[in-house]
């Protein structure tokens, strides 16, 4: 059974940071490409970040390239996702998700992920 657990969302002011983090077994950190997705209100769930399962490779949106930055800790079985210059219209709930699929296009896209954690809110106020 692959187990997702994220944690560290929160409130915060617009130009903050916050960095959340997704916990996972270690047979799903060794095999699986990870990634990071986010449902704002009212919206579409949408692709945030990925990584691959050698850590070769990192993929970001548009939206937030440059500002969030996705690592994965071996040692630890964790993935983060560390997000700086926080705005409003990062406002959402954030998803860890695990995939084997491989490459840009699979890695962007949230129904090649078969696991799921359950999300993290976080708000940025203005």
């Amino acid at each position: 059974q692959v187990q997702l657990v994220e944690s560290g969302g929160g409130l915060v002011q617009a130009g903050g940071s916050l960095r959340l983090s997704c916990a996972t077994s270690e047979r799903t950190f060794v095999k699986y490409a990870m990634g990071w997705f986010r449902r704002a209100p009212g919206k579409e769930r949408e692709f945030v970040a990925a990584i691959t399962w050698t850590a070769g490779n990192t993929y970001y949106a548009d939206s937030v390239k440059d500002r969030f930055t996705i690592s994965r800790d071996y040692a630890r079985n964790m993935v983060f996702l560390q997000m700086n210059s926080l705005k409003p219209a990062d406002t959402a709930v954030y998803y860890c998700a695990a995939t084997q699929w491989v490459g840009i296009s699979a890695l962007r896209n949230q129904e090649r992920y078969g696991y799921w954690g359950q999300g993290t809110q976080v708000t940025v106020s203005s």
